[in-house]
């Protein structure tokens, strides 16, 4: 990581350079109609995303009669588009060849939008300093349900921040059946306060917390994570940089890495969690501040009514809320260490949760996708989650089984040289993302299985969670195994039934 702005800059550089040269040497053996296909494509998603930008940024020059019109053209403009590009070449073109590409341009264009953002975000973030002024007092917020093990470690990690100013911590225990409250009790500092309540569930643990908080900026950290010594710094400095911005999201890094799993995950969070609130951060519509790691300034949360239990995702409810009420949310490089699921089993437990509660909060501010008055969370923000809950799993089943048709009409060839384009860049793609984190280039090497495997597992869960949702289905917390409380005779999966 002790990489100076000028080593990274130049790496970056070098990086951006072998992708365009790989691109450009690697189109030649694509045929000619597909080649058609996907500049077509890129062209077209490159002109709405920055349509939907100018519009959103020039609203006032806009008369309101065609703001909607414009809504519409965004639609049409590229379905009839897509339409008259098929109608011309298909029968050139095996279906399943042309069906395949635009699987994946779909799922690529996702990214080809956000990655050189990210990297734009990331040069301007090197290039900023704080100005010299005095550092203002924060309270962080630490809830814990059957956390032992971990919350005292959680409260070492900030009491060894590096933050000149005072630092409260408030740590609220929901009703834990472990020693979570012995263990908060014996790492507390004498700014630390230890309340016991109740289980009512994380967010009435932290309007505890904010109840109790007597500071205007707050920090809120997951029990089991733990924060690097100058994430509360970097935090803090983004609030001087924006001075909109109701909350800063953090940084969130897997910290157990070294198994499959635990790798891929941390491949994950670099390219398809971090990347996108990099990109989303030089528009202010972060749209998930993690409840790993998340700062807020006390009016956005109070102009909100603090946490709600409506969804089980209560990070990202409250981001949506908070961007709603008019406030802009950017990102930091504040960098929090969370632990990954270390089994198959487990991260489906977790993804279940994650998607049960996205998709909540998506029907909860349904609203969003139609009143113009959200702005960039409206035109860009909610569009990109949708398509992310949405098609993009569909998508990725629609490939593999597009993957199994070409060995039956024959075009299993030319599918493969498609596939192969896309492994690339894919694989180039992480590489650049990794660089911009300033991560171990390594897992770079896991990029193919974002394509083909860990996707294909991601979208089966998230398409359970859309038919239990919508059905009705149990949407309780699900207990996940973590590595410190393996073989606890206080941790079983009947203590993780209760609100969360």
């Amino acid at each position: 990581m002790g990489r100076g702005r000028e080593g990274v800059s130049k790496q970056l550089l070098v990086v951006v350079a072998l992708i365009v040269i790989s691109f450009t040497v690697f189109v030649a053996f694509l045929p000619r109609d597909i080649l058609a296909v996907i500049v077509v494509t890129t062209l077209l998603a490159i002109s709405y995303f920055g349509g939907a930008v100018y519009l959103t940024t020039h609203a006032d020059r806009i008369p309101d009669r065609l703001k909607h019109a414009s809504l519409i053209w965004t639609v049409l403009f590229p379905v009839t588009t897509v339409v008259v590009v098929l109608a011309n070449i298909w029968k050139d073109v095996p279906l399943t060849a042309l069906l395949f590409t635009f699987a994946l341009l779909f799922v690529f264009v996702y990214y080809w939008l956000v990655v050189p953002l990210a990297l734009v975000q990331k040069l301007r973030q090197q290039n900023w300093t704080r100005p010299e002024k005095e550092w203002p007092p924060l309270t962080v917020l630490v809830p814990a349900y059957n956390e032992e093990q971990y919350v005292g470690r959680c409260l070492d990690a900030i009491a060894a921040a590096d933050y000149p100013a005072a630092v409260d911590v408030v740590v609220v225990d929901d009703g834990s059946t472990d020693g979570t409250y012995v263990e908060a009790l014996a790492h507390a500092t004498p700014t630390t306060t230890v309340v016991k309540q109740p289980n009512g569930g994380k967010h009435a643990a932290l309007n505890t917390g904010l109840e109790l908080a007597e500071t205007e900026l707050l920090v809120s950290v997951d029990a089991d994570s733990t924060i690097d010594p100058k994430a509360l710094r970097s935090l803090v400095a983004e609030f001087d940089r924006h001075p909109t911005a109701g909350a800063i999201a953090g940084n969130v890094k897997v910290g157990n890495r070294g198994t499959f799993v635990t790798d891929l995950q941390a491949l994950e969070y670099i390219v398809g969690i971090n990347t996108f609130r990099r990109a989303f951060d030089l528009l202010g519509v972060v749209t998930v501040v993690p409840g790993s790691l998340g700062a807020f300034r006390r009016e956005a949360l109070l102009s909100v009514g603090g946490y709600s239990g409506e969804t089980l995702t209560e990070d990202f409810d409250l981001t949506i809320e908070i961007l709603k009420a008019g406030h802009t949310i950017h990102a930091s490089e504040g960098v929090v260490y969370t632990e990954g699921p270390e089994t198959w089993r487990d991260l489906y437990h977790q993804r279940l949760r994650w998607f049960r509660g996205n998709i909540q909060t998506l029907v909860k501010h349904v609203e969003v996708f139609s009143d113009s008055r959200f702005g960039l969370l409206h035109r860009l923000g909610f569009p990109y989650v949708f398509l992310s809950l949405s098609f993009l799993p569909l998508l990725g089943i629609v490939v593999f089984g597009l993957i199994v048709l070409s060995v039956v009409d024959g075009s299993a060839p030319l599918l493969l040289v498609i596939a192969a384009f896309f492994v690339l860049l894919q694989l180039l793609l992480s590489v650049l993302a990794i660089e911009i984190e300033g991560e171990d280039v390594r897992l770079a090497a896991l990029a193919p299985f974002s394509i083909l495997g860990f996707k294909q597992f991601l979208d089966v869960v998230l398409l359970k969670s859309l038919a239990d949702v919508f059905l009705g289905n149990d949407l309780r917390w699900k207990n996940v195994r973590r590595a410190r409380q393996r073989g606890s005779a206080t941790r079983n999966a009947s203590e993780r039934s209760p609100e969360r």
